[in-house]
């Protein structure tokens, strides 16, 4: 049976998606991305909602060549530590110039569309910054 999405799904995840809203623990002041429910770091139940920057710096990247159903390749993958402290993996869609610790900020593009439905999927990416 193929994937199927739907607008009102995408809808109810539109926050993930859509912007970098994560978690600060109360308790350590460890920032996630995603958010949690519980703190990894001290194990805490007292969380809340923080909105990160889009801003920080490149930890290690990749080329994907040949790339999932939906992705067509070739594009950047990159592993960006956020400057209030989490580390996410993200498309860049810069094609030059990437490099262990250059600066990147959060934009906002597409990510693929559907074929079936023609439902055209937005998220973040990076771009460098320098």
């Amino acid at each position: 049976m193929p994937h199927r999405s739907s607008v009102p799904m995408h809808w109810r995840i539109r926050k993930g998606k859509y912007s970098l809203i994560g978690t600060k623990c109360n308790g350590c002041g460890e920032n996630q991305f995603p958010g949690r429910s519980v703190c990894p770091g001290c194990s805490s139940a007292s969380l809340a909602p923080v909105q990160f920057s889009g801003s920080g710096k490149i930890e290690s990247y990749t080329r994907i060549h040949v790339g999932p159903a939906g992705f067509n390749g070739p594009y950047n993958v990159a592993l960006i530590r956020l400057d209030e402290g989490p580390m996410i993996a993200a498309e860049i869609v810069d094609d030059e110039g990437l490099e262990i610790g250059k600066r990147v900020r959060a934009v906002f593009r597409k990510h693929t569309e559907e074929d079936e439905s023609g439902l055209i999927l937005y998220g973040v990416k990076f771009e460098l910054a320098e």
